[in-house]
Parts: structure tokens; C-alpha cells; sequence
């Protein structure tokens, strides 16, 4: 077993996953994000060497130090930046971001993100326009959560049949988790991006380093190939990999091996590779490795939500350099004071306690000064709650996320009625529930709505991250046609979030949707007599509530887009014009037109029934 950590490899391991993150989320790096996945082998092969040390020296473990000393390390630095950024953003973030952000503040003060994020169906990979500036702490929870259970176990597991016992258990929990993140990935991303069982692996392997003998390490491990390969598939993996890439699963198989690989190989680095990793700037980078991941993503997106812009190279290059500069304060002054001060563990849970408490309480402040009348620049009031509020079938479990392929049986309208129109497509297809459930119920349609986020009714083969995989939308796609083709319904009313731009650039994006919609009207033609295309609402380029919370009304309105084109036999329905002239204003009648960057409002969508209604029965599907 491995008696001593090389300090300055670990560091330079350390400084390694820090940067990768950085210069992820500086968008420069599309996989960086397996920064994260390196700290976890770190921290699993660490944590567990000074717990094998401390059992097999005392045959026991002091629980009470222990968790003492990880409060000592971990927790300063942390309530500082959650401290400092909630005050921040409390100061100059929109009004209309304080419910979920004093929400966001809470969850990291009190290490449960990684839970609140999946439940949010928060894309770590696809942040969008209003990432959370606590999005982060997800990792940190989960290795908040692992430190909680892990000596536990390696104490139990020691204490039952000795090393070899826990050599056999962290193989076990390393076996397991990793199935269950093959599993996890493939029906629900997001749980498995955010959650310990699908993560606990990785930490794993870190222990299972030690186990490593020195004839194995001496054999196997001691060309300075291993070092060189190791680093060659860490850097390559975080420039294939981006937000397409299904993570963990098997894709975080090589940067997880690879940081073992680098650990067990470091007696032997390649010369230039080892006299690098003890660069005085590279041991400072490990050094502030902690407080950097702290701060630098609250440095990187409190500007670009305030400007409601993406920073300008410069202004990155700036934000850098001040994430740099709090990394090494917080390092210098806060972590490593704090870090060595002979302290009791009773002072420490109290201190704890209490920064625990202050956050909270900042968070709880937040969210209670959060007002939901808004009153925008130029005089117009809205209420921000009902603007945001979304369509009954979102509500009500009918409108499917990922993971889910089949939607329920939903019906809305005159529900008794032996006529029925069948909505399909994705949540731009489901903003449309409101108007065709006014349209149904005073025309006696029976509504069927059949659809799936991020799944266009155009059999177009996209993927937005990866959490919305092409599997994913065909198989839904597949069970709404099983759908179709039993209620055979008088008009399929279908649509989809427009443009999407082609996965190739080779191809033509104009002809490749239209490919999409000829697909789709092949498979549905057969069990409707109108199979109609409502194309796209038009694209804010900013949150329109937020927009109107901060500027004047004018400012918040959208170019009139052109005139999309329709693939032959299906019957275009276009919606433009009943939401432009020359521009299409952001309030029309005193109704916010839009909830987000692209949806229209449940009022909206309610205030166009009138001019639905008259184009179906224009088509002749009511009469």
C-alpha cells in the first residue's frame, strides 16, 4: 500500500482540474468539465490513505477529528465565496432572479445542490441564459456527501477482514456505482450528472490506487509512457468531449483512468512532464486549486447576467485575473490560518453552525425580498409569477422530460367529443395547450397533447446536450405515432422550436428541416385528413420579463423573422403575423408575450385563441 502522497504531483494534478473547469465555463474548452472528474480521483485516492493510516495506526477512527478537520479545510473558503456572492448578486442581479437565486444560496451553504439541480432538470453541460451563480457547488456537495459515509465504511469494511476487506469493498461500491451510472445516464442524465451513487466510482478508483503494490508499480508502472499517455487522453478527452457527450457513463471511463494512471505512474514521469508539475506557478495553482474552483465561476457569470451579454475577451481576460486574485487571498489569508489553528472540534461544529445559519438566513432574506409586481422603466406592471407561469399540460405531468418517452393520456377541450386534434411536438408545441384548450371547448375538439422537451414533431436528428438524446426523441417520437394511428384524429397540429441549425456543417440546415417535416408527415399522413404545420414563434434574444423588469418596452421587442418555409403536403399555419408588425413588440394588449427567451406566456397563448380558432375553420377543420 502506498505509504506517502508526492506532494508536488498532486498539486500539479490539482492545478491541472482547476484549470480544465476555468477555461470550461470561459467557454474555451467544451469538455473541461472533466476538471471535476480528476478532483474526485484526487480526493477519493487522499482521503481514503489518511483513513487507512489513521485505522491501521490506532486500530479505530476519530470521527469527531476527523470531520473537524474536513469543516477546517473545506468549509471557510466555501461559506466565503457563498457569503460574498449572495451578497453581490443580491446587489446587482434583477430583481426577477431572487426567488431562485436566495434558493440556489441556501442549497450550497447547506451542501444538498447536487439534489436541488437535478431536481431543477438543471444541464450542467447547457447553463443557458440564466445559469445559477452557485451551479458549481454541486461537486462540492457530492464530495461533502461522500466524506459523510466514506469513513464510516472504510472503518467497517477494515475492521471485518483488514485491508484485503476493504481492497474487496471499494471494488464492490466501485463496481456498483459505476453500473448504476451506465444506467442512470441512459434513462435520466441528470440525476446521474448530480448525484453520489453515479459518481461514487470515481472516488473509488482513487482509493483503490492505494491497493497497488510496489512490485506492481515498479513493473507496470514505471515507464514514463504511462505519464505521457495518461496526460495525452486528459487533454484529449477535454477537447472531443462538449455538451453533446452523455457524462458520466462510459465517457467518464477516460479521464477517471487516466488520473489513476498519472497518480500511480508519478514516480516516474516523463522528465518534462515532472520537472513542469514542480513549476513554482504550477505548485501556486495547485495551491489555490480549491478556492479558484470557488470563485471563478461567480467572477464569470454575475457579469454576463447583469449585462445580459457574454463578456468580451478582454473582460474575460480581467475576470481571470481577478479569479486569480481571490483564489490566492482566500488561500493565503482565510484557508491556510484557519487550516492550522489548533482549534477544538466542538468550536469548530459551532462555527459551523453558525456560518451555516448566516447563510441561510442571507439566503432566506433574498427570497423575501423578492416582489413578484413588477414595474417596468417605461410604467407597464406585470406580475412576474403569472408571466413565468407555465401551460396546465406542464403542469399537470403531460408534457415529458427527459427520460420519459411515452406521454400520458391527456386530453383537454370538450373531452366527450368524438372529434379530436392531436398537438405534437415539443415545448413550443406545448405553449399552444392554452389556445387549444379555449379552441376545444368552444368548438367541441377534443385536445391530445402528445409532447416531449427538446423533441420537434420534424424528425430531425439534433442533440442539445446530453441530456436530450436523438434515442431519446425518436423513441418518443415512435410511441406518438403508436398514438396517432389508434385515435386517427381530425387534425394533427404539429411544430417545433425553430431554426435548429444542422449537427454538420456540411449540411444544409434549410434543407435538412425540411427533410424533418417530409419525415414526419410520411409517418402521420395515413391517419389524419390535416396534417397541419404551425411554424415557430419568433426568438427573443433576451429574457423578456427580466428585459421588461429593467428597460423600457421598446427595447424588449423581436425583429419580424422571415416567412419559414413548409415541407410540401403539410398545411402551413403561420403565427407571425398575429404577433408582428414591422417588429413583434414584447406586450401586445397589456399581455407579456413571452415567459422566457422563447415561449409565449399561458396569457398569450390564451389571447390567440380567437385567431387559431379562425384559421381552422378556414381549413375546414371546424365547422
Amino acid at each position: 500500500m502506498m505509504r506517502t502522497v508526492r506532494e508536488p504531483h498532486i498539486q500539479s494534478l490539482r492545478a491541472l482540474a482547476a484549470l480544465l473547469v476555468l477555461i470550461y465555463h470561459a467557454d474555451l474548452l467544451p469538455g473541461g468539465y472533466i476538471g471535476v472528474d480528476i478532483f474526485y480521483v484526487i480526493s477519493g485516492y487522499l482521503i481514503t490513505n489518511l483513513l487507512l493510516r489513521e485505522i491501521e495506526e490506532r486500530n479505530n477512527l476519530a470521527f469527531a477529528a476527523f470531520y473537524a478537520r474536513r469543516f477546517k479545510r473545506l468549509l471557510p473558503a466555501s461559506f466565503l465565496v457563498v457569503l460574498t456572492t449572495g451578497i453581490t448578486g443580491w446587489a446587482v442581479l434583477p430583481s426577477t432572479y431572487r426567488a431562485d437565486f436566495g434558493r440556489d444560496l441556501i442549497a450550497a451553504s447547506t451542501y444538498i445542490s447536487n439534489f436541488l439541480f437535478a431536481l431543477w432538470n438543471a444541464d450542467y453541460q447547457n447553463l443557458g441564459s440564466t445559469p445559477s451563480p452557485f451551479i458549481h457547488f454541486w461537486s462540492l456537495a457530492v464530495e461533502e456527501q461522500f466524506y459523510l459515509f466514506w469513513p464510516i465504511i472504510i472503518l467497517i469494511l477494515f475492521r471485518l477482514k483488514g485491508r484485503k476487506g476493504v481492497f474487496y469493498g471499494v471494488l464492490a461500491v466501485a463496481s456498483f456505482s459505476f453500473i448504476f451510472s451506465l444506467y442512470l445516464t441512459e434513462g435520466s442524465p441528470v440525476w446521474s450528472f448530480y448525484i453520489l451513487p453515479t459518481r461514487a466510482w470515481e472516488l473509488a478508483i482513487g482509493a483503490l490506487i492505494l491497493f497497488a503494490s510496489e512490485r506492481m508499480r515498479e513493473r507496470i508502472f514505471s515507464r514514463p509512457q504511462w505519464g505521457l499517455l495518461a496526460l495525452l487522453l486528459i487533454v484529449g478527452s477535454s477537447i472531443i468531449y462538449n455538451e453533446n457527450t452523455s457524462f458520466p457513463g462510459t465517457a467518464a471511463i477516460i479521464p477517471v483512468l487516466a488520473t489513476a494512471l498519472l497518480i500511480l505512474s508519478m514516480n516516474k514521469w516523463p522528465p518534462f512532464l515532472d520537472k513542469t508539475s514542480r513549476h513554482g506557478v504550477v505548485q501556486w495553482l495547485g495551491k489555490i486549486s480549491y478556492p479558484l474552483y470557488l470563485w471563478h465561476w461567480p467572477v464569470l457569470v454575475i457579469p454576463e447576467i447583469y449585462l445580459s451579454r457574454e463578456l468580451t475577451p478582454l473582460e474575460l481576460v480581467v475576470a481571470i485575473f481577478i479569479v486569480l486574485l481571490l483564489a490566492d487571498f482566500t488561500h493565503r489569508f482565510v484557508e491556510e490560518p484557519l487550516r492550522y489553528r489548533a482549534v477544538s472540534s466542538k468550536k469548530v461544529y459551532l462555527s459551523t453552525l453558525l456560518a451555516t445559519l448566516v447563510s441561510v438566513f442571507l439566503g432566506l432574506a433574498i427570497i423575501f425580498s423578492y416582489n413578484s409586481s413588477i414595474t417596468s422603466a417605461s410604467g407597464f406592471s406585470f406580475d412576474i409569477d403569472e408571466v413565468r407561469q407555465k401551460p396546465k399540460n406542464n403542469l399537470d405531468g403531460c408534457h415529458i422530460h427527459v427520460g420519459v418517452t411515452v406521454a400520458p393520456k391527456c386530453e383537454y377541450g370538450d373531452t366527450t367529443s368524438n372529434k379530436t386534434v392531436v398537438l405534437y411536438g415539443d415545448s413550443h408545441a406545448a405553449q399552444w395547450l392554452p389556445a387549444l384548450d379555449i379552441v376545444g371547448r368552444e368548438n367541441g375538439l377534443k385536445i391530445v397533447s402528445l409532447t416531449k422537451s427538446a423533441c420537434p414533431a420534424a424528425e430531425v436528428i439534433k442533440e442539445l446536450s446530453s441530456q436530450y438524446r436523438v434515442a431519446d426523441c425518436q423513441a418518443f417520437r415512435d410511441s406518438s405515432i403508436k398514438r396517432i394511428s389508434q385515435i386517427k384524429p381530425s387534425a394533427v397540429i404539429m411544430t417545433g422550436m425553430q431554426p435548429f441549425t444542422a449537427p454538420n456543417s456540411e449540411i444544409n440546415s434549410r434543407n435538412w428541416w425540411l427533410s424533418g417535416e417530409a419525415t414526419a408527415l410520411s409517418r402521420i399522413k395515413k391517419y389524419t385528413d390535416f396534417p397541419i404545420y404551425l411554424t415557430d414563434t419568433p426568438l427573443p434574444q433576451v429574457d423578456i420579463p427580466t428585459c421588461l423588469a429593467e428597460m423600457a418596452r421598446e427595447k424588449c421587442d423581436t425583429s419580424r423573422p422571415i416567412s419559414p418555409e413548409v415541407a410540401p403536403g403539410l398545411i402551413p399555419l403561420n403565427p407571425t403575423p398575429w404577433l408582428c408588425e414591422e417588429t413583434c413588440p414584447a406586450v401586445i394588449d397589456g399581455v407579456v408575450v413571452y415567459r422566457d427567451k422563447s415561449h409565449l406566456t399561458v396569457a398569450m397563448s390564451q389571447y390567440l385563441a380567437p385567431y387559431l380558432a379562425k384559421e381552422l375553420i378556414r381549413l375546414g377543420v371546424i365547422k
